[in-house]
């Protein structure tokens, strides 16, 4: 089931996106799940080069399926005149224009922020780049990988013998999602004063944002966070215990009710609670493996299954630790109807997860995945091309 576009905020609303990879398509997905109409604009032949970023999806990369449900794809040679032509007829009927191009494409296509403010004055620009347009790096081209490396996060992650990538790309993620809320709030503020104010994201800043904790605890600290696995730099316990099993369970303590429940209640050594060498939250990350120890004791004495329980009946939060499989079996997706069919080129459906803010009464639109320029002779109609002009497009090589 999908979304009537009547019945959704953003209807009304069109983007046109010249974007690949994860972070901006991402924002326009999210856009376009609230109805937004979302024109991709393409490269020919090759498209967005995450279309081939791995072929497990069908025969479809895992990334672009995720990414580009409800949107329509067309394919422009912006190197071309003609190229250039079709999209400044999309901008002028555009509400938004997202860029993530390499840095300085966009200026040399004319198609920065102040260009545009002058050709189409309501007109939202929407731009993402590595680290900024201004400043010693504006030129300097990035990926998830090299941000998560230069905001520290991967000094962070991993244990003591070393570090580790975050196995998603929360980079990109944060990058999409800090200008999918900013191109909100640009819409907001052009509805309410009628101003189009341009939007900018950096991937660097949006991870950067995420960094604060961890800045703050070494700015003021003396020194970073340590790298312990599922261990808590500032909290104990906390992390991962195997079971008598063989399966880990993840908890963390969370405050002093919680502590005198896990002394009383699971470890079954209320005395505990006035050893001095945990009465504090402090006094626990200090004394952390003995601590552990203690913990890890008695996890050999439990199945998983009956730790959890224990852990739940004293009030404390625990989890088993999923692999995939388990969590694409999720009870909690499933009982709650999360996942919705989505269908990809060819036509064969996949399941998607609906997006996470629900809207009362609103069901999201999560229209199928486009095929690379499937709806470019449709948008090219939409702007007064005839069947010869777009045979001379074809022709010139400029769709």
């Amino acid at each position: 089931m999908t979304g009537r576009l009547a019945d959704l905020p953003l209807t009304g609303i069109t983007v046109v996106s010249l974007e690949q990879a994860v972070a901006a398509p991402f924002a326009t997905r999210q856009l376009a799940d609230l109805g937004a109409r979302v024109i991709k604009v393409e490269r020919p032949g090759d498209g967005d080069f995450a279309r081939r970023y791995d072929t497990t999806v069908h025969g479809e990369s895992s990334y672009f399926v995720w990414l580009n449900r409800s949107k329509e794809s067309i394919t422009l040679d912006l190197k071309t005149d003609a190229g250039r032509e079709v999209l400044e007829r999309l901008l002028a009927r555009a509400d938004v224009f997202v860029q993530n191009l390499a840095p300085g494409a966009a200026a040399r296509l004319g198609l920065a922020p102040e260009a545009l403010a002058e050709r189409f004055p309501s007109l939202i620009p929407a731009g993402l780049s590595g680290y900024g347009t201004s400043g010693p790096w504006s030129e300097r081209k990035a990926y998830d990988l090299l941000v998560q490396c230069q905001t520290g996060l991967v000094s962070l992650t991993g244990n003591e013998h070393g570090t580790a990538r975050a196995g998603i790309s929360v980079a990109d993620i944060a990058g999409g999602m800090y200008l999918y809320t900013g191109i909100l709030t640009a819409l907001f503020t052009r509805a309410t004063t009628g101003r189009a104010r341009a939007v900018e994201v950096s991937l660097f800043e949006a991870l950067a944002e995420w960094m604060h904790q961890p800045a703050y605890y070494t700015r003021f600290g003396g020194t970073q966070p340590p790298r312990i696995g599922t261990r808590h730099a500032t909290i104990a316990p906390y992390g991962a215990f195997t079971a008598a099993d063989g399966k880990d369970v993840l908890f963390s303590i969370q405050n002093e009710r919680e502590w005198a429940a896990l002394c009383e209640r699971f470890l079954k050594r209320p005395e505990l609670t006035e050893d001095p060498r945990f009465a504090t939250g402090s006094d626990r990350v200090a004394h952390r493996d003995a601590l552990d120890a203690l913990v890890a004791e008695r996890f050999t004495e439990l199945d998983s299954a009956a730790a959890g329980a224990i852990l739940d009946e004293a009030g404390i939060a625990n989890a088993g630790v999923n692999d995939m499989e388990a969590f694409l079996n999720h009870p909690v997706l499933e009982a709650r109807e999360r996942w919705r069919d989505v269908r990809i080129p060819g036509g064969t459906p996949v399941p998607a997860l609906r997006p996470p803010a629900d809207l009362a009464g609103t069901e999201p639109r999560m229209d199928p995945v486009p095929a690379i320029g499937e709806h470019t002779e449709p948008v090219l109609a939409e702007l007064g091309y005839g069947p010869e002009d777009i045979a001379a497009l074809r022709a010139a090589h400029a769709v």
